[in-house]
């Protein structure tokens, strides 16, 4: 028979308890009874129930004082109070100081029912709208958006939209700092699990020979310093995402365990033998290349197939460098308001100064960057010479064809060649320290069509370059 719910029963009399024990547990119900508040306090510090059927007259500890000390342990506390026909104002009382409602003696047994299925329908709801409101806020939350309007994003978008409703697990990959965990994140608030929580497990943090430990638990006793029984992550996930940040530094052991959980859907804590079936969509991201680690045999292959069923690919920034100006704006209203930073407007020259840099470190460094200008930056404006001053100066480097694709697939062929012709003359005009007539002479053009070229592309001599 399916559990319909934890009850605890608190009354002095043991008859009452006795029969509110046999109606409610033929319901299908788990029913605890206690003969005193202080009884009923103890059984609640062991575990949380769903509802507790509390007498308001009793010895020692009685209703109120019990009802008190109920909420202060758990301020969500369910309670329907028990009233004999003298105690009914104080039953009253009590729904004033927080109880659900109250239950008259001699206890009719339709009505209990029906009560204990409203408080009970009661809770579920108040905990659903509660993980409603996390969800959406979460979803909100401008910590965890994916921003901008380039074709790549755009693409990781709409593919969230397909794969974030299905329970299909998802391999992210990307370099450190490209966002992977946002696109973790949108998969969960997209989906049927929503409701669950969200666990995050940076894999990489966490110290070898605790790693089982972490992830599926562990008892009491099981190693040195276990004093206690332990969730793992993957419990914690129940009904919910798990994401494993950083899955490729998992030892091949870890591994193993990983795919048992995934092929069986269930888990076995440290120092046991039970197996806890769980319920988890499994969502892993790393920066490493899985496949040469398999070839290498750092990584398990059937882990790698068993996670790989929707891969997503998030870019590196200086693929996708039309996003900086939405992502810087966001930054400022994200750092602006924080104590002691005052937000601040970006000329159009410093965003260009941003978008000509490689951002190695991607969006997380773009994001160091904008709070470390917001900081040093004098005036309201942050203008070119702010980015060039605080900001360390990058080698001068001549991009390659791929990698120009890269930064601007968003081009059409002409303007692709435009951009190509603009950057190689750029690049051998720094060659010879801006020296005209040497560079005109290995581009095989005349002075005057050097310059013209100069002039319709923008090319600025900059500080760094060199003599004329």
């Amino acid at each position: 028979m399916k559990v319909m719910g934890r009850l605890l029963v608190v009354d002095d009399e043991e008859s009452i308890r006795d029969i509110l024990a046999q109606v409610l547990g033929y319901e299908g119900y788990e029913v605890i009874t206690a003969g005193s508040g202080g009884e009923a306090l103890h059984h609640y510090h062991e575990g949380p129930f769903d509802l507790v059927l509390l007498d308001v007259k009793m010895q020692g500890i009685d209703g109120l004082d019990t009802l008190a000390q109920l909420r202060d342990l758990d301020p969500d506390v369910r309670v329907v109070m028990i009233s004999g026909h003298g105690s009914i104002g104080t039953a009253v009382q009590a729904v004033k100081d927080g109880a659900f409602d109250f239950l008259e003696k001699p206890l009719d047994s339709d009505r209990l029912l029906v009560t204990v299925q409203r408080a009970l329908e009661h809770r579920r709801l108040v905990g659903e709208n509660a993980r409603l409101r996390e969800g959406l806020a979460r979803a909100t939350d401008s910590r965890f958006a994916m921003v901008g309007e380039s074709r790549r994003l755009k693409a990781i978008r709409d593919l969230v939209a397909r794969v974030g409703p299905t329970n299909a697990r998802v391999l992210i990959t990307g370099e450190n700092g490209t966002g992977k965990e946002l696109v973790a994140r949108a998969i969960h608030e997209v989906s049927t699990r929503r409701e669950g929580p969200f666990v995050e497990v940076n894999c990489a943090a966490i110290p070898t020979d605790l790693v089982e430990s972490e992830l599926f638990g562990h008892t009491k006793g099981a190693f040195t310093g276990a004093v206690a029984d332990q969730t793992g992550k993957f419990d914690a996930a129940n009904r919910g995402t798990l994401f494993l940040d950083e899955i490729g530094d998992l030892a091949l052991n870890a591994q193993a365990k990983i795919l048992r959980a995934l092929q069986e859907g269930v888990i076995v804590r440290v120092g046991d033998s039970r197996p806890i079936k769980v319920d988890v969509r499994v969502i892993a991201a790393t920066n490493r290349d899985l496949e040469a680690d398999i070839r290498a045999g750092r990584f398990r292959e059937d882990l790698y197939h068993r996670l790989n069923v929707m891969p997503v690919e998030v870019p590196p920034l200086r693929q996708r460098t039309g996003d900086i100006p939405a992502l810087v704006e966001h930054f400022v209203r994200v750092l602006g308001t924080g104590p002691g930073m005052v937000p601040k407007r970006f000329e159009p020259e410093a965003l260009e100064h941003l978008q000509d840099r490689r951002w190695t470190g991607n969006v997380r460094e773009l994001r160091n960057a904008v709070e470390r200008l917001l900081i040093l930056s004098a005036g309201p404006t942050i203008t070119a010479e702010d980015v060039e001053s605080v900001l360390p100066p990058e080698k001068n480097v001549t991009l390659s064809t791929e990698e120009l694709a890269a930064r601007h697939g968003d081009l059409s062929l002409k303007e692709f060649g435009e951009v190509a012709e603009r950057e190689f003359i750029a690049s051998r005009l720094r060659f010879h320290y801006w020296n005209i007539s040497e560079t005109a002479r290995e581009l095989n053009l005349t002075r005057s069509s050097l310059y013209s070229k100069i002039e319709k592309h923008g090319i600025e001599r900059g500080e760094h370059d060199g003599p004329a």
